[in-house]
């Protein structure tokens, strides 16, 4: 009997890593053209009018715009409505993280001003059809760990597990090729800041390829090609990253060039919970842009949705000096700015069978940009460890809410970081042409080698 137990159990399991997972009814997708907006968001506004409702987002490029300068800020005359810090956070209690109160309670300037809510969030038309398409013909498979019948689009905009708002995140659109000259600056206990590198990245979404199809899609998603250039130990040491939508038959290729020995390696060990030599290991691999790489090592879950303060339209922020973004322990409050947004709230605990040093997390997702922007990591005995916020600002001339520059906050340890910074550089986050396919090849990062 017991036997006949377990052989049933492991059938019911067996069918259920293998089954996929379709995603809406047509009568559902209908939504996406009257109560949601074209990427899946609720339409309307809140009860009492504090978030309002979407009306296209942001769309037209300041007049005078030029492709690669700073965007400026489109609510420069706003005035913060409220500041909340340790003194008064228990009357916001419910529209805060747990992170956030935690950075609060340990750091008294630490504060969160909030402005009036805007949802700027857009797309081209050409996103919206595809997205339309995605939501009656995407489905995930391997427990959620593989999407197949996705292009061009949100696969999931009526997402009915957590894996698919995280697949969300992976495939957000912010552009279709762009380059982003950063830096990285680590944080010490003793409110001490050094900056860890300075690189360039060029990004590039084969899945967001205008005139592509879901025919022509060869399955990888993204490709990163990284070059660091100061401080000069590190100048010319480089990364290739290409991300596949079959994060378990195929897996993350990845490559990186080591100066002195003038060779490319493969590099399989640039994935999950190892730490990020390139931000002096102050961040796991995974914790980059909030979330990037594989599932497979969590189980993920709808809690639900709620209002709650993120950073949003940090337009301010980017245009800001890199000396006036920080203070001691965290970043200057007075730069920052924070609304009052719907977020999609996703748990993620270990898989079975699975080792990770954060095994349990907590998302906070956007629902107009589908960006991660909080993050809450507990460790083994269920405290809070870790915690993330991202700093996302509107690119009216792409149209899209980009979200790039992160913190991590090791909450036990006092230590912090920023990454993906890019104030006081030139070109921040700027649309370029596509590149070819072999510019993010082993061959092209080998032959671009300088030391």
């Amino acid at each position: 009997m017991l036997r006949r137990t377990f052989i049933n159990t492991a059938i019911a399991a067996l069918w259920a890593i293998s089954l996929p997972s379709f995603a809406v009814t047509a009568d559902e997708a209908a939504a996406l053209k009257s109560t949601l907006t074209p990427l899946g968001a609720e339409k309307a506004g809140n009860k009492d009018g504090s978030i309002p409702s979407w009306d296209g987002g942001l769309n037209k490029a300041p007049a005078g715009y030029q492709a690669g300068a700073q965007r400026p800020d489109p609510f420069a005359a706003e005035k913060s409505t409220v500041q909340i810090s340790a003194k008064n956070m228990d009357q916001y209690k419910d529209k805060l993280s747990e992170g956030v109160q935690a950075l609060m309670r340990k750091y008294p300037s630490f504060r969160v001003d909030v402005y009036p809510t805007h949802r700027t969030a857009s797309a081209p038309q050409w996103v919206y059809d595809n997205t339309f398409a995605n939501a009656t013909r995407a489905k995930s498979t391997q427990g959620g760990n593989n999407i197949e019948n996705a292009f061009g689009g949100i696969p999931f905009p009526i997402p009915k597990t957590g894996a698919e708002v995280m697949w969300n995140h992976l495939l957000r659109w912010k552009g279709e090729s762009v380059e982003i000259p950063f830096r990285v600056w680590v944080g010490a206990a003793d409110g001490s800041r050094t900056m860890a590198v300075e690189a360039k990245d060029d990004h590039q979404f084969p899945y967001y390829q205008k005139d592509g199809s879901l025919e022509k899609f060869g399955g990888e998603f993204m490709f990163l090609r990284q070059v660091q250039t100061d401080p000069p130990f590190k100048a010319g040491e480089s990364i290739l990253l290409r991300d596949p939508i079959d994060q378990i038959g195929k897996g993350r290729q990845a490559w990186q060039y080591l100066t002195g020995q003038r060779r490319v390696r493969r590099a399989p060990t640039i994935a999950f919970d190892t730490p990020d030599f390139v931000a002096s290991g102050q961040n796991y691999f995974d914790e980059v842009f909030m979330f990037l790489g594989s599932l497979e090592r969590y189980e993920w879950k709808i809690v639900g949705k709620k209002e709650i303060y993120v950073p949003y339209n940090n337009n301010r922020f980017q245009l800001a000096k890199t000396d006036e973004v920080f203070v001691p322990h965290h970043l200057n409050p007075e730069k920052m700015r924070w609304e009052l947004h719907r977020v999609w709230v996703v748990e993620a605990n270990l898989a079975p069978g699975k080792r990770h040093v954060v095994p349990k997390k907590q998302f906070y997702v956007d629902e107009d940009s589908w960006s991660v922007l909080l993050v809450d990591g507990y460790d083994a005995q269920g405290k809070l460890w870790r915690t993330q916020h991202a700093v996302p600002f509107v690119a009216p001339e792409i149209p899209a809410v980009v979200s790039t520059t992160f913190t991590v906050f090791n909450l036990q340890a006092g230590t912090w970081l920023v990454n993906n910074l890019y104030n006081d550089l030139k070109s921040p986050y700027k649309v370029v042409p596509r590149r070819p396919d072999a510019y993010f090849s082993a061959d092209a990062l080998a032959g671009a080698g300088i030391r």
